[in-house]
């Protein structure tokens, strides 16, 4: 089925720009409706349980519905710019329905254990079309949804029945740190809905809730486990990461914190998981340093420990 359709008036995400992506036009995301990605490559660096031993099978699309002052990815989702100048910055190059099935048919038969699709909100048609012309061309691995949690669920519902596991963020539910950091106050909002929805289409080890700490902002993360507590302890695992970084390009505005997180910090924060019984999931030790930043101008866009790279938009 063509969904193309759904890129005029767009109204994919909770932004609801309502621009005409289909005549070329930038929504906030910076994209058209052209499918534009920057890198695919076997990831080593998820969860254990989705590397497995021949990695997970990322695919970045360029392009984002959001606005993060301290975007990691900010050469391919635009950083903290929209529209137009987002469009200009963001790296990466139009694929077709054929050339997606080859890059996911090419994973697959590299050993990939699944299909990570990351950040792929505002592409949703595109990626369904590709998803159904890759199956009907052999793909039989798991296909995982890596997103921001910004999302709405009419477009969820799209992705039904084409997605095995949802590994949505669930970045702060404190509206202005949202607006202050995310570019979007109502992210808390838009995304506890879209994680329920998850919820309720997928079992529990298959909806995987990532949430980063933030240096300084500790009541923000108590807030995020207290949700998942009261929410989400039943039907979903929790990936806890401390990887904050400043050394991210798109951080030079100084509107994020400026440091790592420390060891008091990430104590406090694991005293909270026993605190309100989180026990399921998965919790990244603290991680103060840079190197596993990737450069998207190069074809190695991670280090060759962490990513094999398959396809780059420059090849």
């Amino acid at each position: 089925m063509d969904f193309s359709g759904l890129y005029q008036d767009c109204r994919l995400c909770p932004r609801a720009c309502r621009v005409d992506r289909l005549a070329g036009s930038n929504g906030f995301c910076g994209e058209s409706a052209a499918l534009r990605l920057a890198f695919a490559g076997l990831h080593r660096g998820e969860e254990p349980p989705l590397i497995g031993k021949g990695g997970s099978g990322t695919v970045f699309v360029s392009g984002c519905n959001l606005g993060c002052v301290f975007c990691q990815n900010w050469q391919i989702s635009g950083g903290g710019d929209t529209g137009r100048r987002r469009a200009q910055r963001c790296l990466g190059r139009a694929v077709s329905t054929d050339e997606f099935t080859a890059i996911c048919l090419e994973l697959q038969n590299r050993g990939a254990e699944n299909i990570n699709i990351v950040t792929g909100s505002h592409a949703v048609p595109a990626i369904v079309q590709g998803l159904n012309a890759a199956a009907t061309a052999g793909l039989h691995i798991p296909v995982l949804w890596n997103s921001s949690g910004y999302e709405s669920p009419e477009t969820l519902e799209l992705l039904n029945g084409h997605i095995d596991t949802y590994m949505p963020d669930l970045k702060t539910l404190d509206s202005n740190l949202a607006a202050q950091f995310f570019n979007a106050p109502d992210y808390p909002q838009a995304a506890s809905q879209a994680i329920l929805w998850m919820m309720r289409h997928r079992p529990p080890c298959h909806v995987i809730i990532r949430h980063l700490i933030l240096p300084g902002y500790l009541e923000s993360t108590r807030a995020v486990l207290r949700w998942f507590a009261d929410n989400a302890r039943d039907g979903a695992l929790l990936s806890l990461m401390s990887q904050y970084t400043p050394a991210a390009e798109s951080n030079k505005s100084k509107d994020g914190p400026q440091r790592f997180l420390n060891k008091r910090e990430y104590e406090t924060v694991i005293g909270w998981l026993e605190e309100f019984g989180i026990e399921d999931g998965f919790c990244q030790e603290l991680l103060t340093g840079s190197d596993w930043l990737p450069d998207f101008n190069r074809r190695n866009s991670f280090s060759s420990d962490l990513s094999t790279t398959i396809w780059h938009f420059m090849d």
